[in-house]
């Protein structure tokens, strides 16, 4: 393709060479540049890709794309060689490989999901919706890409850089998806990996307090702000009414059209006659012009929630009634209040819970319904917001009636350094705990001390199947570790 057709709607450009180019690749990366590519300098947080565009023209880049008031000063870039510059390389890469990939999301349905909590229940169960009513499906999100029903790639972030998001989407047009349901993370809006996407609808779970720190947010109106971008680029959203940031939403955005959901404040879309119990929720909702009785086998209000906003997204897109009912029924979604099935017949649950309004709502869910001791086995990642461990340390310590503290994800910080600060907190409380840093041997033990009524929640890891320490990801996934555990628990008591 012509570099002149790549760059279609970036302004403001400065240029110096030859727009005909024909460029048959794009990479913000130097090592994946080969020849008849067009590379583009990303500032990083850890790396500077301007200091890499020698490497690229050694490859073979015959265009190169730099950001305005980046340090080029020395670079002996060749005549043959095209340069051009932009405001925002960030930005332009999501512009230039969404032209390059021929625009995809215009070529589908694409509805983009966002919020501090829900994002990744919420799409699985649209997904479920769409794919029971028969249609073909992507979905992008924090567990995985998935085309069609099959799994083709894990996911290490919610939303993908935007070059590997339209790589990602022009597979979904040659395979004949219809749906895109897309995780939108506040960091994919804030750097701009979205842009170039062609949203139909977008949807607001909810709002709370995560992701600030150096390398994310610096306050929470930088977070709610980012997030709002998505409003600005669709004008069918959809937003729960219940959650104080998410009733802002309609006013902020007047010109769009916007249905709510709800529980207890008056929206297009409420639940009615709500049961939890400690396997499902069921409730009564307006699928068509009258209230359907709905049941979900995940426990918890902010199943309700969830399943409010998969109807909302579902009855945009006119699917029938039967379609959502039994789509809900029958979804499972990996590492969201998962049961994990062991030969002792523990109650064991695996839970993404990693804030401290995700862990309150797990712990407070399970602690309705179950009748021995809920023991709660959690952590705090490292290089993330440090001031929400001692918060999460005294949530555990109020509600669970026992916790063991211990690590998750410490990647570049000392993981004796993160679990004190979570113990700061837990000693506000006169909760019983105790500190086990091993992750594995803090699951052993709460193994040891758990009876047939009792429950375990690990909490933080959820679908992950590792462990990060130092910028390495070790093998760790809590269903096989529990699995073993169990085993070796099992056979120490025939002893």
């Amino acid at each position: 393709m012509e570099l002149k057709k790549i760059l279609l709607g970036l302004e403001d450009l400065k240029l110096k060479g030859d727009l005909e180019t024909e460029i048959s690749g794009i990479e913000s990366n130097s090592k994946n540049i080969k020849p008849g590519f067009l590379f583009v300098a990303i500032k990083g947080f850890s790396a500077d890709g301007h200091e890499y565009i020698t490497n690229a023209i050694e490859n073979g880049a015959t265009a190169i794309m730099i950001e305005e008031g980046a340090n080029v000063k020395g670079l002996k870039i060749p005549s043959d060689v095209t340069v051009v510059m932009a405001k925002d390389t960030r930005h332009a890469l999501a512009i230039v490989s969404s032209n390059f990939y021929k625009n995809p999301s215009k070529k589908f349905k694409l509805i983009g999901v966002t919020g501090t909590k829900g994002k990744t229940t919420t799409t699985f169960m649209i997904k479920e919706i769409l794919e029971k009513a028969g249609k073909n499906v992507g979905l992008v999100g924090t567990i995985a890409t998935y085309i069609n029903g099959k799994m083709v790639k894990e996911s290490d972030r919610t939303t993908p850089e935007s070059l590997e998001l339209q790589q990602l989407f022009s597979q979904m047009v040659k395979e004949k998806v219809e749906y895109v349901i897309m995780e939108v993370s506040s960091q994919s809006l804030k750097l701009h990996r979205v842009d170039g996407c062609d949203f139909d609808i977008v949807l607001f779970t909810n709002f709370s307090e995560d992701h600030i720190s150096e390398k994310e947010h610096p306050d929470m109106q930088d977070y709610f702000n980012s997030k709002l971008k998505l409003f600005e680029m669709c004008k069918t959203g959809i937003v729960n009414t219940d959650d104080l940031h998410g009733a802002k939403i309609p006013k902020l955005f007047k010109d769009n059209d916007i249905t709510t959901y709800g529980i207890d404040n008056q929206a297009n879309v409420m639940a009615r006659d709500i049961t939890i119990t400690n396997a499902f929720v069921d409730f009564k909702a307006k699928l068509t012009d009258r209230n359907d009785r709905v049941k979900v086998d995940i426990p918890g209000r902010f199943s309700v929630y969830n399943s409010l906003a998969a109807i909302c997204v579902a009855k945009k897109l006119g699917i029938d009634a039967e379609s959502i009912k039994e789509a809900l029924l029958e979804i499972k979604v990996p590492g969201r209040s998962e049961l994990v099935e062991n030969s002792m017949n523990l109650p064991i649950m695996i839970d993404y819970a990693h804030s401290p309004e995700s862990l309150e709502s797990i712990l407070n869910a399970v602690k309705g319904y179950t009748k021995g001791k809920v023991i709660s086995v959690f952590g705090c990642g490292g290089d993330r917001d440090s001031s929400k461990r001692p918060i999460m340390g005294e949530i555990s310590g109020k509600i669970a009636d026992y916790t063991i503290i211990t690590s998750d994800n410490p990647r570049t910080e000392d993981p004796e350094k993160i679990v004190k600060q979570i113990e700061e907190g837990i000693k506000k409380t006169k909760g019983n705990y105790k500190v086990v840093v091993d992750r594995t041997q803090a699951i052993e033990e709460a193994i040891k001390m758990a009876g047939k009524n009792d429950l375990i929640v690990l909490a933080g890891k959820g679908h992950e199947p590792y462990q990060e320490i130092n910028g390495v990801k070790y093998p760790f996934d809590e269903r096989i570790i529990v699995k073993d555990l169990i085993e070796k628990h099992a056979k120490s008591k025939k002893k």
